[in-house]
């Protein structure tokens, strides 16, 4: 196993050299504005190298997913549809239907829907019926776009994913889900060449960006096998309550945003510099002690899932929790100007405002 997760990592850093020069040629490349403060033009090919290695390995392992051809066609279209975003800046009602599209042939054609959401409020199983179909769709756009609009800092859409998929899969290795258990594990394999270019740790001339191709691809990775695991018959091997907490931060970053981009009567798909991790900066903090803190709150909050899923809490209170959690994220998120300059004034420091940019 380690030989075989050893020449996937090098495969895919491989691949990854390799599209650098490609979008170079073919102009697939970030170029700053006043939105994005990096230097250079840098080559948009994280998730294409990504997908490549994984639809190479599952292509060559057969039977390691159910309906893996699908699988790999619904990959390999999302990341086709977010190279163009990425080249040609598509539009967002054209993104949103290709996602609807691909939602519903992961519904129809692999049987992956959500039928029940559990125990969620204390009242018994809810079944979703004949909403299933329309609440899966739903679910996959939230996924998709939650781990999209993460994306901005570097190395965070890469860190993050890497905690979703390593929680996903220490999960499913203990519920003895050993194939899909071991694609979790690929998968984080195949994201770190992308991180360590990310950052520039091989030197900065090499960075590399995930682009749109890459976030959509890994949030549609994620509610797959979210989907997968809290739907099967009888004992599910994740319960739904549960995928929350696993995808807390870009979940609750997504939401968050779009509830006060609404508020301020702007589009909720609208780019602005008002994410967590703009405010970590704005606050102080540098874009690696950023990266490390969001990954940590992450991970403590995937832990929390880990731990009530082991445990067996009570579902519905899991999910109060949660959103107890959520409305304190967004009651700080949007008063955290009031906040910061509070507690400044307890502790005698001088007040400082901190204005949105």
């Amino acid at each position: 196993m380690f030989l075989d997760l050893l020449l996937t990592f090098f495969m895919a850093f491989a691949v990854l050299f390799f599209m650098r020069k490609v979008a170079r040629k073919i102009g697939l490349v970030d170029k700053p504005t006043g939105r994005k403060l990096h230097t250079g033009n840098i080559p948009l090919v994280g998730g294409v190298a990504i997908c490549i290695s994984i639809v190479h390995y599952i292509y060559s392992h057969p039977d390691m997913i159910t309906h893996d051809n699908l699988f790999m066609l619904c990959i390999c279209g999302l990341t086709a549809v977010g190279a163009l975003d990425d080249r040609f800046d598509l539009s967002v009602r054209i993104r949103m239907s290709v996602q609807a599209l691909i939602s519903i042939a992961m519904i129809y054609f692999a049987n992956a829907e959500l039928l029940t959401l559990g125990n969620l409020l204390g009242f018994g199983i809810i079944k979703l019926g004949l909403f299933g179909s329309l609440v899966t769709v739903l679910a996959v756009l939230g996924c998709i776009n939650a781990f999209n609009m993460v994306d901005g800092i570097d190395g965070l859409l890469g860190g993050l994913s890497m905690v979703t998929f390593a929680c996903i899969g220490m999960l499913l290795f203990l519920s003895g889900e050993q194939s899909l258990s071991y694609l979790c594990l690929l998968l984080v394999v195949c994201v770190l060449p992308y991180i360590i270019m990310n950052l520039g740790l091989i030197g900065r001339e090499r960075k590399v960006f995930m682009g749109d191709a890459g976030s959509m691809m890994i949030g549609f990775i994620v509610i797959w096998l979210l989907i997968g695991a809290s739907q099967t018959e009888g004992n599910p091997l994740i319960r739904p309550v549960t995928a929350l907490w696993l995808i807390a931060v870009p979940l609750m970053d997504m939401a968050a945003i779009m509830i006060r981009r609404v508020k301020q009567g702007k589009s909720p798909f609208k780019p602005d510099r008002e994410h967590l991790h703009h405010i970590c900066q704005r606050l102080g903090c540098s874009p690696v002690q950023t990266l490390l803190l969001i990954c940590f709150i992450a991970s403590l909050f995937a832990g929390i899932g880990m731990l009530g899923e082991l445990l067996l809490i009570p579902e519905y209170i899991m999910f109060y929790g949660f959103v107890i959690l959520f409305s304190c994220y967004l009651l700080v998120l949007t008063n955290y100007c009031v906040i910061i300059n509070f507690f400044r004034r307890k502790l005698g420091l001088p007040e400082k405002v901190y204005a949105s940019k």
